[in-house]
């Protein structure tokens, strides 16, 4: 098998290469695009709305010479059930599609999970070591990589970030608009209210694994404020400023969902804004509340699915993890070959019943099933 990306993580993230690689020979459904803007001066000096950026000397003298450049992503979690082997296979995608731009050694570095101080620590050392020619950037949260963003960049180092808005000076914010995905995910259900005659639908709940990031913050409140600007007497027993923290534990979800349904049994809808919207359709189906009470959900995952095919769930909203992954590589390639900077271009995908096989399809390729 021919292996492009070297991960220097553990010895467990070989298997994840067999996920990368069953992904990246299809990357058909992409959104990453392959060209962008010209920019004039790029790669080697040119201005942004922060000021003017220069390339290395030591990079811009391998650019120059055609010479291999040395790729970096740097992702929140390697352990993190659903979201770290969708990145993993997203990353070597990504590298795949960036090499037939130019020509790039790919490494990817990721704390085990969530640590932003590992995270920047790991981007130090290869830093230190002059093996970071061009970054991708997956942050935590919107300000905890900004100040290692920052000093990549004044040092002459590209970055792209990719998978919540981030606050640094990068070229490119690879990522949902968490206010759009809240109001998207709220024209769905009230599309599919309508289209179900489910009118008597009035009380809701927002809920997700840390409800206080701000990725979650708009999609809560987008949601909640969409819902309500076309139920006028809808109730939200759980808001934006409230949300129900669910942990990203799955065992933990189930109980904490099944212990707000009983004491909250005039619920009918509850939104999900990352991984735990199958452990509400779970405890909806253990409590006997299935066509009582529905969910919706981010990501994508076997369990969501089955959820949706049994008429619980009513859609989940993938915000494509591989293509959040990958788009760096290829930015990278774009900027440092032809002077041009990628766009974020980027779409949530709903997919309700009619698209469950399809998902499914997808999903196992990606996880290499």
């Amino acid at each position: 098998m021919r292996t492009i990306l070297k991960y220097t993580l553990t010895a467990s993230l070989g298997c994840m290469m067999l996920v990368a690689n069953a992904y990246a020979q299809n990357a058909s459904d992409t959104q990453i695009p392959l060209t962008g803007e010209k920019v004039e001066g790029a790669p080697f000096s040119f201005q942004r709305d922060w000021g003017t950026f220069t390339l290395d000397e030591r990079i811009a003298a391998k650019v120059k010479a055609g010479e291999k450049l040395n790729y970096v992503f740097s992702y929140q979690a390697s352990g993190i059930p659903l979201f770290s082997p969708q990145f993993a296979a997203g990353a070597e995608m990504g590298c795949e599609m960036a090499q037939g731009i130019y020509p790039m050694n790919c490494s990817a570095i990721a704390p085990v999970q969530n640590d932003a101080n590992q995270q920047v620590a790991q981007i130090e050392a290869k830093l230190a070591a002059g093996e970071i020619d061009c970054i991708g950037i997956e942050p935590v949260d919107s300000n905890s990589l900004t100040a290692i963003t920052n000093k990549l960049i004044d040092q002459g180092i590209p970055v792209f970030t990719s998978g919540v808005p981030s606050n640094g000076k990068e070229f490119t914010r690879f990522t949902q608009i968490p206010l759009k995905e809240g109001a998207y995910a709220a024209e769905t259900v009230l599309k599919w209210i309508k289209d179900n005659n489910k009118t008597d639908i009035k009380v809701f709940a927002v809920s997700g694994g840390d409800p206080t990031q701000e990725w979650a913050q708009g999609r809560m409140k987008s949601f909640e404020d969409t819902i309500k600007a076309a139920i006028p007497d809808a109730v939200f027993v759980t808001g934006a400023a409230n949300g129900l923290n669910t942990s990203y534990e799955p065992g933990q979800t189930y109980d904490v969902y099944r212990s707000f349904l009983t004491a909250n049994p005039n619920v009918q809808f509850i939104e999900n804004v990352d991984i735990g919207a199958e452990h509400a359709a779970r405890a909806i189906e253990s409590l006997g509340l299935q066509g009582k009470v529905f969910t919706v959900g981010w990501n994508s995952s076997l369990g969501q699915l089955d959820a949706i095919e049994k008429g619980i769930q009513v859609a989940q909203f993938d915000q494509r993890w591989p293509d959040q992954a990958g788009f760096g590589a290829v930015a990278c390639a774009a900027l440092l070959k032809n002077g041009e900077i990628l766009a974020n271009t980027q779409t949530l995908k709903a997919v309700m019943k009619d698209g469950v096989a399809q998902a499914r399809e997808e999903l196992n390729r990606t996880m290499g099933q």
